[in-house]
């Protein structure tokens, strides 16, 4: 690392979104660099314009060349990386932007959703040497041979964690319009409170189970390149939330670590149940391998044990999938002699995540007392190390997520 301190910023499509918020971004950007900071910035499209592009190859072929879509979809970044390079530079801040290939971003082949291999950052470190603030096109790369490629949903952000892994930047700050990483979804709860520090796994737990702040592959980046990540807004000054290790060094704090950090609540779920399956070995495989072929996602699962040598298998998927998942079961169904199939699309998952929960026994005895108070059914229930799962009717949703982040004292963070 440089002596100079180096931090890598992105700001995300609405923090973007017209020539007046990114003159703000430029405002930003210059403070920072102005405070002393070596800065990288990755910026996204301005909001909608991935979307106008998409429309556009839509009108010429609705199933178009992945490699061509990339090259259209790249310019998006193209044009917020110049138009911000351009503010800075008349602010007297020299700037100069790179596309994801210039900035020397090694990708595999898989057009659409491809993933970053390795970064040739002589280039960048060059610019920085000289004083400017780098602008980096995020969401996208090249391949070894020289295609453009497109990273998928969110992709900036994992532009902006590789970059500051590979350049070792002190902190990755991700811009967005949201002030920091909430208890549990403010809209639901308006006593949630603003996280001063989350850990990795904490974060990736939310990120899985519904909460939209980051996209999960950059948290899996960040720990996996223990890369300090702080969530902060655009339009609001504030310190935001810092995503950090739940290393030993912290110990001091982690004996006063609150035992649930957050709620996470997921609508997207459908729950499906095959009954009276004979209780056979291999009974489960033959139900799950033909859904995982056909690329279906199982979350959570339950086996119940009948008195007349039979189970109920009962699974939950995304409600997407579950037209297709339920026409699966019934040909599973004849070729196993189980009785029926049953679905249910009217359910959420609701979730509690902590680190402190390692060391306290009696959260899940705890969180479902206070569902059972406010007479809510659980239906299925699913357990890890940092998080407890259940499945209830989705009428229930906000008054679970309600109840729940009252009892564990939440809004008190």
């Amino acid at each position: 690392m440089g002596i100079m301190a180096l931090v890598v910023q992105k700001y995300g499509g609405t923090s973007v979104g017209s020539v007046e918020r990114i003159l703000a971004v430029a405002e930003k950007v210059h403070a920072t660099k102005s405070s002393g900071l070596d800065v990288v910035v990755v910026v996204s499209a301005m909001s909608g314009e991935t979307n106008r592009l998409l429309a556009l190859a839509n009108e010429i072929d609705k199933d178009p060349s992945l490699r061509e879509q990339d090259v259209l979809l790249s310019t998006g970044e193209q044009v917020t990386i110049a138009l911000l390079a351009m503010a800075l530079e008349k602010r007297g801040c020299a700037a100069v932007s790179l596309t994801g290939p210039q900035a020397g971003i090694l990708t595999d082949e898989i057009h659409g959703k491809a993933r970053i291999q390795e970064i040739d950052s002589d280039k960048i470190r060059t610019h920085l040497k000289h004083g400017k603030v780098v602008i980096v096109a995020g969401f996208q790369g090249m391949t070894q041979s020289g295609h453009i490629t497109t990273l998928g949903r969110g992709g900036s952000d994992t532009t902006a964690v590789a970059l500051a892994a590979a350049l070792q930047a002190d902190e990755c700050q991700i811009y967005t319009d949201v002030d920091g990483v909430y208890t549990t979804d403010p809209r639901v709860v308006d006593t949630a409170s603003r996280l001063e520090t989350i850990t990795f796994e904490e974060m990736l737990e939310m990120s899985s189970l519904g909460s939209k702040v980051l996209q999960i592959r950059s948290v899996e980046f960040a720990g996996k390149y223990r890369v300090p990540l702080r969530v902060l807004s655009s339009f609001k000054e504030g310190p935001g939330t810092l995503i950090k290790l739940d290393d030993d060094e912290t110990e001091g704090e982690s004996m006063e670590q609150p035992v649930i950090s957050g709620i996470a609540f997921n609508r997207d779920e459908a729950k499906l149940t095959l009954r009276g399956v004979p209780d056979i070995p291999g009974a489960a495989h033959k139900i799950l391998g033909p859904i995982g072929d056909a690329n279906i996602l199982v979350d959570m699962i339950v086996q119940n044990i009948g008195a007349d040598q039979t189970t109920d298998f009962t699974f939950t998927v995304n409600r997407a999938e579950f037209d297709k998942t339920k026409a699966i079961l019934h040909e599973i169904a004849e070729e196993l002699g189980a009785a029926e199939v049953v679905g249910d699309t009217k359910i959420v998952k609701v979730s509690i995540v902590g680190v402190g929960m390692r060391s306290h026994a009696a959260v899940a005895s705890e969180m479902f007392k206070a569902l059972a108070d406010d007479g809510i059914n659980i239906q299925m229930i699913s357990t890890s190390e940092i998080k407890i799962s259940v499945v209830i009717d989705e009428r229930y949703l906000e008054l679970a997520v309600r109840s729940l982040h009252d009892h564990f004292q939440l809004d008190k963070r």
